[in-house]
C-alpha cells in the first residue's frame, strides 16, 4: 500500500514542476499574450494613461482604464495591422515620453488630465507626420472602437428598437 501512495506522490509531484513554469509570469512583460509586439509591463501601464487621457471616466460611464481598452488596443494592433503599423506603434509608443520631456520638461504620467489633453491634440494637429503621431491615431481609434463595442455601450447606453421602427399614428402631417 505504501508503494502506491509514494508513486502515486511521485506523478503529482512531477505535474506540479512541469505546470509550475507557466504560473510564472514574467513581471517585466505585457499582461497579455502578444505574437507580433513586444511591449514591457512599463509600456503598457503608459498606454493605459494614454488610453484614460482619450476616453476618462465620468460619473455615468467608466474609463478606458476600468475596461482594459488598453489591452484591447494592444490585441488589435498585434493581430489586425501591418507589420509598418506596428513598427510605428512601437516606435511611437517608445518615443512618446522622451518628446515630451523635451517639449515639456515632464513625463506623461506627471502631467494633469488637461495638460496631457492639450499636448496630445497639439501633436495630432501637427503638420509633419512622425511615428508618433501615427501612434496616436492608432491608439485613439482603437480606443474609441473597443468602447463603442464594449459591453457598457451595448447593454447600458444603446437602446434597441426593431426595424422598421416604432408606429407614431398622430404624426403631424403638413399639407
Amino acid at each position: 500500500m505504501k508503494r502506491r501512495t509514494a508513486i502515486k506522490s511521485l506523478f503529482i509531484i512531477a505535474g506540479g514542476i512541469a505546470i509550475l513554469p507557466s504560473c510564472s509570469g514574467d513581471p517585466a512583460k505585457a499582461s497579455i499574450a502578444l505574437n507580433h509586439l513586444d511591449v514591457s509591463a512599463d509600456e503598457e501601464a503608459l498606454l493605459a494613461e494614454l488610453a484614460e487621457t482619450i476616453l476618462p471616466k465620468t460619473p455615468d460611464a467608466p474609463g478606458a482604464k476600468d475596461m482594459k481598452l488598453h489591452l484591447f488596443t494592444l490585441k488589435m494592433v498585434d493581430d489586425c495591422h501591418t507589420r509598418e503599423d506596428r513598427d510605428q506603434f512601437l516606435s511611437g509608443l517608445r518615443a512618446l515620453d522622451t518628446t515630451l520631456e523635451q517639449q515639456t520638461g515632464t513625463s506623461f504620467r506627471k502631467m494633469t488630465p488637461e495638460q496631457r489633453a492639450s499636448v496630445l491634440s497639439g501633436i495630432l494637429k501637427e503638420e509633419t507626420t512622425s511615428d508618433l503621431q501615427a501612434f496616436l491615431k492608432i491608439t485613439k481609434r482603437r480606443v474609441i472602437q473597443g468602447f463603442t463595442q464594449s459591453k457598457f455601450v451595448m447593454t447600458d447606453k444603446k437602446q434597441y428598437e426593431l426595424v422598421p421602427g416604432r408606429y407614431d399614428g398622430f404624426y403631424p402631417v403638413q399639407s
